[in-house]
């Protein structure tokens, strides 16, 4: 089979490898569809202690092809995906009894601990699989396994009250998603960015209304509009997050998506109002099917680039120019 894999740190290759079959307690996939993330650098760099050789790839869709011994859940033909959560959990410990498989420490992450989706199949195990809605676009569905799940996840679970003030503070590619997601879930939406660029898109996406932060004046923008109870800082800079810390209103929360490698500043005197600071771990398989359902049913569309798998080695290359998510696209 065709595959994109890392040989040697930092090379990404088009390599041809053996087709996996699938063990105990695993089912084989043809993939459909593939989402391009960052963290397929970092893989490809050995950021994350990965093991190379290692074929990167973590949102993954595709229709099970092989079924191992003992698996159960699925059956031939079933299109399902797999995201950061690569199955796996322990179902022992203290974060598995709570529900939060996603924290085991057993757990794996696919094209992490395994090969991934950049190749013409993939083997995982069964417990990392989620269903996908039928009639769903592969395309649309591969990037909501990871940025999908992680934005809407970090969003739901902090119960904010429907019809809050919410803001989003970067619209690319989780911000352009934590847009539509909190315009579905019912909140009135504004849209922080850096230049009157974006308006127009981040009311189209659901916005009800946008302030430029490049201004002078934007907190006290902010603010006219009434006490904010949650922003989405989805942009990995630190100057911006410590900013956002001080226009949440009282009992307000910061969820914090972007990953950044400078510790955040934090007042503690501006959490003494019942202010709070929150991130959120993606999400295991059951979560990935909770954002597979609701984007399908609320029309939550990804904006997208597609690739073919031969381009892989570019697409990182041009992650920052692609049209918000990329993803690789298989021969249907």
């Amino acid at each position: 089979m065709k595959a994109a894999q890392y040989k040697e740190k930092g090379k990404l290759e088009i390599v041809q490898l053996p087709i996996p079959n699938a063990g105990k307690n695993q089912l084989r996939i043809k993939v459909k569809a593939c989402g391009i993330c960052h963290t397929d650098i970092f893989v490809g760099l050995q950021a994350l202690h990965n093991p190379l050789p290692i074929v990167p790839g973590h949102e993954v869709i595709g229709v099970v092809d092989q079924i191992g011994e003992g698996s159960t859940k699925h059956k031939i033909g079933d299109l399902v995906g797999v995201g950061w959560f690569g199955g796996n959990a322990c179902h022992q410990c203290s974060e598995c009894r709570n529900g939060d498989l996603v924290l085991c420490s057993k757990s794996q992450v696919c094209g992490l601990s395994y090969n991934g989706g950049y190749a013409e199949y993939m083997v995982a195990p069964e417990d990392a699989f989620a269903v996908v809605p039928k009639n769903y676009d592969p395309k649309l569905a591969a990037c909501l396994g990871c940025a999908g799940v992680t934005t809407f996840n970090g969003i739901r679970n902090l119960n904010i009250p429907v019809g809050s003030l919410v803001a989003v503070s970067g619209i690319g590619g989780l911000g352009h998603l934590a847009v539509q997601y909190c315009n579905k879930m019912g909140y009135e939406v504004v849209a922080l960015s850096t230049s009157m660029e974006k308006e127009k898109l981040s009311k189209q996406l659901g916005a009800h209304h946008y302030i430029d932060t490049s201004t002078a004046t934007w907190k006290e923008d902010l603010a006219k509009l009434g006490s904010v109870k949650l922003i989405v800082a989805t942009a990995p800079s630190v100057n911006v997050a410590t900013e956002l810390q001080y226009c949440t209103g009282r009992g307000g929360k910061l969820l914090i998506l972007a990953p950044m490698t400078e510790p955040i500043p934090v007042n503690s005197i501006n959490l003494i109002a019942n202010r709070s600071i929150h991130s959120s771990s993606s999400g295991d398989n059951f979560d990935v099917e909770d954002t597979y359902n609701f984007s399908k049913l609320h029309n939550v569309v990804p904006m997208i680039q597609t690739y073919k798998l031969e381009e892989a080695p570019k697409a990182l290359a041009e992650i920052n120019k692609a049209r918000f998510r990329g993803v690789i696209v298989f021969d249907q």
